[in-house]
């Protein structure tokens, strides 16, 4: 038994069925004591098969996601952030817009759940089979200039153009040199028609010049961004703000 038992093994890991072949010895002992039928069987190690590759899966999308922390949508306090209905939080999280390659742009002060909402959109789609990559625009900047240089870079760069949705954080959180702009211009461009892209950003599209720089660029990346978009305005107090800590047990420090 022990021979035909590790010759079916090494014919599963053949065939790259390599997580059957881990539980086929156990599997097979259930099936003897539950006497079930050869469909059964079959079901329960292809069944086993399916299930590891598509949890092996997730874990690769969400590490080529390389999110800096991970919040859901249900983590997400609407009583919080009331500048966002019901109705249309549910909208955003059925994903209809990433199917159309609609952009989100979600604009707001610091604190007020832009990062939250996007990675939570973010890890929406991952559940449900996308490819999602996240970057916050300083480290984008500085993975562009190094793109030639660094296979790091390059291997980065590589995910973003194949994601279906491109999270772009604190979008203009620092001004571009003409150099970075036509760099930034660029990838939205190849974006452009294959992907869907979340930005935040403090300050609205009409400030987007100052900190481009080149108002020729800036009209070319807004044209390609706003082409299918919707823009979300989360208002109120920071709620980093609202619900810090302090070492003293107050939320002020008296003189």
């Amino acid at each position: 038994m022990n021979v035909i038992l590790e010759t079916m093994q090494n014919q599963l890991k053949s065939l790259t069925l390599t997580e059957a072949a881990k539980v086929v010895p156990t599997i097979i002992q259930q099936a003897e004591s539950e006497d079930w039928s050869y469909i059964q069987f079959l079901q329960k190690l292809l069944g086993h098969e399916q299930e590891r590759r598509e949890e092996k899966q997730m874990e690769k999308r969400l590490k080529w996601a390389a999110f800096p922390f991970q919040k859901t949508l249900q983590e997400f306090d609407l009583n919080e952030q009331q500048s966002l209905s019901r109705k249309q939080f549910t909208q955003l999280s059925e994903l209809n817009w990433l199917d159309q390659m609609f952009n989100l742009i979600l604009l707001g002060p610091p604190g007020v759940g832009k990062t939250h909402l996007a990675i939570g959109l973010g890890l929406e789609a991952i559940y449900k089979g996308y490819k999602v990559a996240f970057i916050s625009m300083g480290e984008l900047i500085h993975t562009l200039k190094t793109e030639e240089i660094t296979r790091r870079s390059q291997a980065r760069l590589k995910r973003i153009r194949e994601a279906n949705l491109v999270v772009i954080d604190d979008l203009m959180f620092m001004a571009m040199d003409s150099k970075e702009a036509n760099l930034f211009f660029h990838l939205i461009n190849e974006l452009y028609n294959s992907a869907s892209i979340i930005l935040t950003s403090n300050k609205g599209p009409s400030d987007w010049g100052d900190l481009i720089g080149d108002p020729a660029i800036t009209t070319a990346i807004l044209d390609r961004i706003a082409h299918r978009s919707e823009i979300v305005h989360l208002n109120g107090d920071s709620y980093r703000m609202k619900h810090r800590t302090s070492i003293f047990g107050e939320k002020t420090v008296q003189k």
